[in-house]
Parts: structure tokens; sequence; C-alpha cells
């Protein structure tokens, strides 16, 4: 029973993977447990896990396909058996992993008789297609077949714009949603007062990163969207009666910097870099280098950043100007060394 193997310690919650499998290139299932849970407990975590796995996670997909001498999304080419628009379709299912940021260049070029699939797609070594055998066309006459492709790391579900297309230019919905599919469900034990849960959880994925891979990206970006409300202020809270008592203040450094004297101050550790003016793309790298507060940000010099994946001088820039405006700090071009 998984009650007793889990049921030993009734103070410290333990997860466990108790069903693990691949059922295919683009299907992977995971069952995890969680126990034990107060009365109550486990219908808050698991509603939360459910929308944060379907909702907050990041995933790699084809959002954009361009082709020379093509009239419409609904036009057909001769020597090529699917229409343009089936061709969009079936780019729309390719699977891909990758930790890129921004958007990336890839292309198809053939030459028929030919079957084409994934493994035809000519991308940068760092994005890994799941399935190479996906279908995407088939070539029945020896005629030249070359399309170029735009991939990008996103989150979510977004229909595309008609209003997009131009110059041979057709935009592809973006699927970027690794986790199919989300149940959860509770088991309950014990009697009156007493009477304890265990949270279940089952998780299938695209391929792109393992269940438990979901599940730990879930839950750290659950808890990156509530740690700002660990950390505010009871001043900045104030929500007592008055005419405007239902407009909480923005935290924004700049104000609370500019009234330090008046105020306690903010320990580094507790002022987190996704509350400054950074960009998305900057912050998610440094998140990536385990990089969330200031004080993890001035443990490093601009030659650390400059090492890091994808970054680029213009970022470093972008960081030290940030640092300067909100902090009236530096960052040392090289480590100290002693």
């Amino acid at each position: 029973m998984v009650r007793e193997e889990v049921a030993g310690s009734t103070r410290t919650l333990q997860w466990k993977c108790v069903e693990s499998r691949v059922e295919s290139k683009r299907l992977y299932y995971g069952r995890f447990i969680l126990s034990p849970l107060m009365k109550g407990q486990a219908d808050t975590i698991g509603i939360a896990m459910r929308r944060a796995l379907l909702g907050e996670i990041e995933g790699t997909c084809i959002t954009c396909a361009t082709s020379e001498n093509v009239l419409h999304e609904y036009s057909t080419i001769a020597g090529i058996e699917e229409s343009v628009h089936e061709i969009l379709i079936n780019l729309k299912e390719i699977v891909l992993r990758s930790n890129l940021y921004g958007v990336r260049a890839a292309s198809i070029c053939v030459r028929g008789p030919k079957y084409i699939t994934a493994q035809d797609i000519i991308s940068p070594p760092y994005i890994e297609i799941v399935d190479t055998t996906q279908h995407i066309a088939n070539l029945t006459e020896p005629i030249d077949f070359f399309i170029e492709l735009q991939i990008k790391r996103n989150r979510g579900y977004r229909l595309k714009s008609t209003n997009d297309s131009h110059d041979g230019s057709y935009p592809i919905d973006i699927v970027s949603m690794p986790v199919r599919n989300v149940n959860h469900s509770i088991h309950s034990y014990g009697n009156g007062n007493e009477k304890q849960e265990i949270l279940f959880i089952e998780i299938w994925t695209n391929g792109s990163l393992t269940p438990k891979e979901a599940l730990y990206e879930a839950s750290r970006n659950l808890i990156d969207l509530l740690i700002p409300f660990l950390h505010a202020e009871e001043e900045d809270m104030n929500l007592e009666e008055n005419e405007n008592r239902w407009n909480l203040p923005l935290f924004f450094f700049q104000d609370r910097f500019t009234n330090l004297k008046k105020k306690k101050v903010i320990p580094l550790k507790y002022i987190f870099i996704d509350q400054s003016e950074l960009s998305s793309k900057t912050y998610n790298c440094l998140k990536r280098s385990n990089i969330h507060t200031l004080l993890d940000l001035l443990s490093h010099s601009q030659e650390d950043l400059m090492k890091m994946k994808y970054f680029r001088i213009e970022d470093v820039k972008k960081i030290l100007g940030t640092l300067q405006k909100l902090f009236v700090i530096n960052l040392p071009k090289k480590k100290f060394s002693f």
C-alpha cells in the first residue's frame, strides 16, 4: 500500500515517484505522491501545481516558416503531395528541446523525390529534435525544396495572427506547452481530527522534458511567483482606511532607495533581480545561472557574466546601467584574487 510507504513520518512532507514510463518518443508519463498532508492541503497544492505545470513551463517550438514563390497559405506546389497549409501543420507538431532565449534560425534544404521528416531540419547544435521521424512533406518529383524556419522558446498557447503573413512568411500557432496533461487525486486516511491526506499527481509530457523535470520546474516557477509576498515590508502593505486603500503601492526600487535613510536597510539577499528593470531575456539568463538576488549578482564580475551562455556585451552594459541607476553600485571587471 502507498499509504504504508509514506505514513512513517507524520511531520515531514515526503514525495516519491511511484511510476514512470516512456510510452513513445513524444509521450512520457510519471506518477508522484506527496504525504502526509493535513485535511484540505492536498487540494490546495494539487490545483496550484496543475496550473503551474500547464501554464508556467517554457517550451521550444517553430513559430514561423518562410518560403519564396508561395502565393498564400493554402497554395499547392507542383511536385509536393501536401499543400502549404498542411506543411505548416506538420511543422507545428515538431517537438524541440533547448534552453535558448530569443529567436533562432533553422532551415530545410533538400531535393526530391524525398520523404521529408524532422531529421532534415538544419538547426543550431543546442536545439534537439525529440522525434526525428516526424513527417513534414513528401516530394514526388525532382524539385528543390527550401524553407526557412524561426524557432523560439516561450510558454503557453498563442494563435497566429493572419495579418502577420507577408513576403512568403507564414506564422505558426505557438504551442509552448511541454506538459500535455495533468491529473491530481487525493487519498484520505485516519479518523476525526487525525485525518490526513496523500496527494497523487499524474503528469504526461511531450518528450521535451521528463515528468520529474516538469514537476521540479513548475515548483520553482510557483515559488518565484510567491517570493515577493514573503519579503514585502509591512509599511508597503499598509491598507488602513483611506480613499485610495485599494491602490497597492508599486515595488519600485527607485522610491525605496531614495528614502533609504527614512526606512530600515533592506538586506541584499532580500532584493530580487526580477523586481529591477532588467529585460526578460537578461533575467532568465541570470536565473539559469542561479542568480536570484542582488547579493548573488554582486558576487560575480563583468567577466563572469560574459562567460554565461547567450550573454552579450550589450546585456552586461544594461545590468551595469541598472545597478548604477537603482543602487549606485558597480560590478568589478574581474574577480579579485588573493
